[in-house]
């Protein structure tokens, strides 16, 4: 028997092709430009141990893979020296909802502000301030985003103030009075409309509660909108 070793070393590299291949598409994947971990990936950790190890070994990984670029490494050693984001995002902190994965942006371009529910208090809005005045953005984006916790929550305890206790439920009552507003247009969807109305809220609370904000809405330096991701979709409504 003759072998064909150019036809073998084909089939060789074929197979190593498509290892290859299923490894890459076995660690991540695209859906509407969001990265979505495959489930092996996404699977739980059983305890901090491991949780705390699985954070390890990610910055391991980046490690590695900003060690082969060296534009990489110039792009660290840029932002290590100041940051210039264009934007500040004030979100929620669902863990669903990533801004630079939404919204397409890396390192250095959004100026994030996070807490349940996209609220924003009197730190939070020190950060939305510091981050206008200071570091020169030039656009706010309040985001909310479908299934919110915080929002139906909300929805709770807008029915029974005794439904939540403690920090919780200091963190979840602002967003009450969005949810009793958007309540008195009987809306198909409560949560959803609720969890618009929480952002237009916050939006227009933002234009006014800094002097320093409102001077640059004023004169048009600075620009302060609303926006709902939709969790299934990947969509984003942007509103004012």
């Amino acid at each position: 028997m003759i072998l064909d070793f150019a036809a073998v070393w084909q089939a060789i590299a074929l197979a190593a092709g498509l290892v290859a291949l299923g490894a890459v598409a076995a660690l991540l994947w695209t859906r509407r430009g969001l990265v979505v971990a495959p489930p092996a990936v996404r699977k739980r950790p059983s305890g901090p141990e491991e949780s705390l190890a699985r954070l390890e070994h990610g910055v391991e990984r980046r490690a590695m893979g900003a060690r082969l670029s060296r534009e990489r490494r110039t792009q660290l050693a840029e932002l290590a020296r100041q940051q210039q984001p264009f934007a500040v995002l004030v979100g929620c902190s669902d863990s669903r909802v990533a801004p630079e994965l939404i919204f397409g942006c890396g390192l250095g371009d959004l100026f994030v502000v996070r807490v349940a529910g996209n609220t924003v208090g009197e730190r939070g809005l020190g950060s939305v301030v510091y981050g206008v005045t200071v570091l020169g953005a030039s656009l706010v984006v309040v985001l909310g985003h479908a299934r919110c916790g915080a929002v139906e929550a909300a929805t709770r305890l807008a029915e029974d103030d005794d439904a939540l206790t403690g920090a919780l439920k200091e963190t979840i009552r602002p967003i009450v009075p969005a949810v009793l507003k958007a309540k008195l247009d009987n809306p198909p969807d409560l949560i959803t409309a609720a969890v618009h109305e929480n952002v237009r809220s916050i939006v227009e609370r933002l234009k006014v509660a800094a002097p320093e904000l409102a001077e640059r809405v004023a004169d048009g330096r600075l620009k302060i909108v609303g926006a709902y991701y939709d969790l299934l979709t990947g969509d984003v409504e942007f509103f004012a």
